[in-house]
């Protein structure tokens, strides 16, 4: 049987990729106060889909006006969002590059101007280690309200022309909340057990597919481990009867992530290692290649993807089919160009981690130069 190839053209059911490289979701800080697009934003997804990547997922989208976790996020809580999408869906597609959005609730991880929230919510009422809020634990009319905003964004993800939606159930924010033992101590049918936990994961899932309808690309990120101390976080071994089960669900591809803000001894710890050592690389190869053992849905690969050996021998012996990319992206936006070109370049991103020093988001290597330039 032939090797499959990085950059070959690869078909879905429901879409079709130039290539096996993704742009995954990086919060850019660029947009304006209300959450709408902004030249700067403009520029950079134009920049990304010019660079080769066959799919670009946004950065996370805040869907309720009173949920905001980071300051400068694009929105999609309402429809004044919707038009606003048209000049960079219709030049990515110019590219044929395909385009998601990612939505996001944060609850109590949500620490951007707290005090004009309505409220602050999560699985129960703990106080959050990142933000050190405390939320109120979540009623029904909360679980409702959680749901609705989902499938209303997605719909108007949908109706602004993107390619898909990704639903942001990772790293700590608060669909990832539930996951967390920590974070999760409601003794209801949304605590305890695993699936009791993943509840209302499953019921978001279920409600944005019903408002896209069955034929739109529906993606979901979230944790395979929270690297958290025993007993406080989920962890592999339960997580797998997690993605089993949303294996049934009609989800269309998973992006199984790892950590989240509060486990205090996050997969950022090994960044600098990164550049440096290929073993470091792709470094939830392990995790994600065991995931793929047990489900059909295709999986996306995020974390440290480096090098193109690395990545082609996952693509064709661990059945991992897609590949996501974000900090060295932001180096370099044309590196999969590069690569294509190339397929020994070594990427100039050093896996400082200090690309969120600054607003816009920005490389420290750009910036270096930037400043030179300017001397």
């Amino acid at each position: 049987m032939a090797r499959k190839n990085l950059f070959e053209q690869v078909s879905f059911p429901k879409i079709t990729l130039k290539n096996r490289f993704v742009r995954s979701g990086l919060w850019m800080k660029a947009a304006d106060e209300q959450g709408h697009i902004t030249p700067d934003l403009i520029d950079t997804y134009k920049a990304l889909a010019d660079g080769g990547a066959g799919l670009i997922i946004t950065e996370y989208t805040y869907i309720d006006a009173n949920d905001q976790p980071n300051p400068r996020m694009i929105g999609m809580y309402d429809d004044s969002f919707i038009p606003k999408w048209n000049e960079i869906i219709a030049y990515a597609h110019s590219k044929d590059v395909k385009i998601a959005c990612q939505i996001a609730m944060g609850g109590s991880q949500s620490g951007f101007e707290a005090s004009k929230h309505r409220r602050m919510i999560a699985p129960s009422a703990v106080l959050n280690r990142v933000t050190g809020i405390m939320p109120e634990e979540m009623t029904e009319t909360d679980f409702q309200h959680v749901i609705d905003c989902h499938a209303k964004a997605a719909l108007r993800v949908r109706q602004a022309g993107f390619d898909a939606v990704q639903i942001h159930a990772a790293h700590g924010y608060l669909l990832s909340q539930f996951l967390t033992p920590y974070y999760n101590r409601r003794k209801d049918q949304y605590g305890g057990t695993l699936h009791n936990r993943a509840r209302l994961i499953y019921e978001v899932v279920a409600a944005v597919r019903k408002a896209v309808g069955d034929d739109f690309p529906v993606m979901i990120k979230l944790n395979f481990d929270d690297f958290m101390s025993e007993g406080e976080g989920l962890t592999f071994p339960e997580s797998l009867a997690m993605f089993e089960h949303l294996d049934t669900l009609g989800v269309d591809f998973i992006e199984p992530s790892g950590t989240n803000l509060s486990s205090g001894n996050g997969i950022t710890q090994s960044f600098p290692h990164i550049a440096r050592a290929i073993e470091k690389q792709s470094y939830f190869k392990e995790q994600v290649s065991e995931i793929a053992k047990h489900i059909t849905t295709p999986l996306i690969l995020v974390g440290g993807n480096r090098n193109i050996e690395v990545m082609d021998d996952l693509l064709n012996d661990k059945n991992i089919p897609l590949f996501s990319l974000a900090r060295t992206l932001l180096a370099e936006p044309d590196l999969i160009n590069k690569w294509e070109a190339n397929p020994n370049y070594v990427p100039k991103c050093i896996a400082c981690n200090k690309c969120g020093e600054t607003t816009p988001h920005s490389c420290i290597l750009n910036r270096k130069k930037k400043n030179r330039d300017e001397l």
